[in-house]
């Protein structure tokens, strides 16, 4: 019977310390996307970058001898999911690091968090510049606000040659409100005029009253910096009011499901983003051609941020030579000439990325190539 309950008494001690066993024996990293609800493409397509990163990685043996363990949560494109769910990663699953995610509003929700329990946050896609400035210990692999703003000034003034451009952004998207900013400023300090500036809320399906007033300011273009479902509704609509002026956007556009919702009406648009498949250097060819091979689909801009941004913490975690948080924040902030696929990175003071961009079109339903643009 003393037997027994030794046996007993062992195995019970096994199923206490087995977990934590295991638990050494990988590298958890938490990333929390938008997998569903209405901008599901951002999280899948960055999620997809993601997960082939750490499928690299432990295909060649993995890091500091450790497999990677990639933990992954949908916060269904809702405002407060993201800070339960990054919670979460920090106290019951004991992450080393936190990516996510594209939307700039969704990712300030989770910085104050990791930046209390100094746990390093990698946003792939969050360009509002004030992310970064909640604390040290985060950072991101896109390029800011600012910049996309004042490319597409630059482009309306001296590709489009308007003068009179138009303004519909989001009062409650902190991208649209900072892109819009910051276009609106170098537009006007350039000479151009703002004939008219329109405002509606995230989840509007009906922006009629806004475009007939553009129309009526007579707009030679219109800046929308808008998430692919408004920005699709706003193309459609404006079309059927009989308004024929360029649309601009942002990297919040780039997804199959602008062309698909918009048709037509977004043909000849213009964004600005981080990315282009048919750039031609070997990384990113060998990125493109390994991510179609893997999913069955080419690469975007938010799968090769997604893939930028495991990478950047990965090469981190392999030149600090530890996941301990302090030391791993420190190597972050080092990283210079990282080559990522969505540009070489290297980050500032404030640890955003001095990269550059490029100006995509959409034509016969696909997004194609236009120009290249450095800082």
């Amino acid at each position: 019977m003393r037997r027994l309950f030794r046996t007993l008494s062992l195995l019970s001690l096994f199923a206490l310390v087995a977990p934590a066993l295991r638990a050494q024996d990988t590298i958890k990293i938490g990333e929390f996307a938008s997998m569903t609800g209405k901008e599901a493409t951002f999280g899948q397509f960055a999620h997809k970058g993601t997960l082939q990163a750490i499928e690299e990685v432990n295909a060649a043996g993995g890091i500091l001898g450790k497999k990677i363990e990639l933990l992954l949560e949908d916060n269904q494109s809702k405002p407060g999911e993201s800070a339960t769910i990054v919670k979460k990663f920090i106290s019951r699953d004991k992450v080393v690091a936190v990516l996510g995610e594209i939307v700039s509003s969704r990712s300030l929700e989770a910085a104050p968090i990791c930046q209390n329990a100094k746990i390093p946050l990698i946003s792939p896609g969050a360009t509002a510049p004030e992310f970064t400035s909640k604390g040290d210990y985060i950072f991101r692999a896109c390029f800011i606000d600012p910049f996309a703003g004042t490319i597409m000034a630059k482009f309306a003034k001296d590709t489009l040659k308007a003068r009179r451009v138009a303004v519909l952004s989001s009062v409650s998207s902190a991208q649209s409100v900072g892109i819009a900013k910051f276009f609106r400023e170098r537009f006007t300090a350039d000479g151009g005029t703002i004939v008219a500036d329109q405002k509606f809320s995230e989840g509007d399906k009906d922006f009629r009253a806004q475009l007939t007033a553009i129309k009526a300011a007579g707009a030679e273009a219109v800046f929308a910096p808008a998430y692919y479902a408004e920005a699709a509704l706003i193309c459609k609509q404006a079309r059927d009011l009989g308004l024929t002026a360029p649309f601009l956007g942002t990297d919040g556009w780039e997804s199959a499901d602008l062309v698909g919702i918009g048709g037509t009406a977004v043909e000849g648009c213009f964004i600005v983003t981080h990315y282009s498949p048919e750039n031609q250097s070997p990384l990113v060819a060998a990125f493109n051609a390994h991510f179609l091979k893997r999913w069955g689909s080419p690469s975007n801009a938010l799968s090769a941020l997604g893939y930028d941004s495991a990478m950047m913490l990965i090469d981190a975690i392999k030149r600090a030579g530890t996941t301990d948080g302090p030391k791993l924040r420190d190597a972050l902030a080092a990283t210079k000439n990282f080559p990522g696929a969505a540009g070489t990175i290297t980050l500032d003071a404030n640890r955003n990325p001095t990269k550059s961009a490029v100006v995509l079109t959409v034509k016969n339903g696909k997004f194609a190539f236009l120009q290249d643009v450095s800082p």
